[in-house]
């Protein structure tokens, strides 16, 4: 199993040659994931209560995501009242389906594989002629994998440059006059995504995805793929530093609030160019490579 699960062979050389930075829609047909992941499946999964109320998310735009104590009932999903909110037009997110479904697991353990990428995949539910989440972008690239129905993605440029983790989120640089502006203007693109394609959705892309159709529903997978970066390497290099005492010793409390402290960090700085001129990069690289095939996630 791998990216072909996902994407015809043109889509997924592309991402791994190209890691293409604008939207791209490929006809994926039916493979074994199709086959597996059914509309049937996730609909049972999410009504029967089984989901941990901890990966389940329910919004209707333009309101906010619901409390988990809209579909809880002692301590636990409330099957019934998820249904019924559903029911009444709430887009039912299932979160971390790697971690739940065995199918699921290999598949984003064989993607990680491949690419070197961590990764995850949420499914999203939404009832005929509604909306869950609007405008808004996303820290890494996204492989939007429909099952069910036809979902309208209204995408914009990114408005700010390569967000990542905690940096450029998109609600902690939102501006009020985002959603006018581009409203106005008119998405740069509009795609109305099909049972069996696919959506390369680069990371910063603003989009707002909603069902069009009145009577047919939506289900899609969202594998969201974690670019690796400089910063990444970087904090590799970094974390071998421990192992010298160097940088391990004590900075003085007087040192931190007095006027020492830029000595300390000059010395700090002259320390770490030492150290990452004795980097065995050969002996390195290997851990790096191991890392990147095993590293689950950092904090977003």
């Amino acid at each position: 199993m791998s990216l072909r699960l996902l994407l015809p062979e043109d889509g997924v050389n592309e991402l791994l040659t190209a890691w293409p930075d604008e939207p791209r829609v490929f006809e994926r047909g039916r493979t074994a994931l199709d086959e597996t992941v059914t509309e049937n499946l996730l609909t049972y999964y999410a009504f029967t209560g089984c989901v941990p109320a901890h990966e389940v998310a329910v919004v209707k735009a333009p309101g906010p995501s619901l409390n988990q104590n809209a579909y809880m009932a002692n301590g636990r999903t409330d099957a019934a009242k998820l249904r019924k909110l559903y029911d009444n037009g709430y887009t039912i997110r299932l979160g971390n389906l790697q971690r739940v479904i065995p199918f699921m697991a290999t598949l984003s353990r064989s993607i990680q594989e491949e690419t070197g990428f961590s990764n995850y995949v949420h499914a999203f539910l939404t009832p005929p002629g509604n909306q869950g989440l609007c405008h808004h972008w996303d820290q890494q690239m996204a492989v939007i994998v429909q099952t069910c129905g036809v979902k309208r993605w209204q995408l914009w440029c990114p408005p700010v440059e390569s967000p990542m983790r905690e940096y450029n989120e998109s609600w902690r640089v939102w501006r009020d006059h985002y959603i006018p502006d581009w409203e106005a203007a008119g998405p740069d693109f509009e795609i109305d995504l099909k049972a069996g394609q696919s959506l390369l959705l680069p990371r910063g892309w603003v989009h707002s995805p909603h069902v069009i159709d009145e009577v047919e529903h939506s289900a899609h997978l969202t594998f969201a793929i974690r670019e690796r970066t400089p910063l990444w390497l970087a904090e590799k290099f970094v974390a071998e530093a421990i192992e010298d005492p160097e940088f391990r010793r004590t900075i003085l409390p007087g040192d931190i609030t007095g006027p020492a402290l830029v000595d300390r960090m000059n010395e700090v700085r002259n320390a770490l160019h030492a150290h990452l001129d004795r980097l065995d990069l050969d002996r390195l690289a290997a851990v790096v490579r191991q890392t990147a095939l095993t590293e689950l996630e950092y904090t977003t």
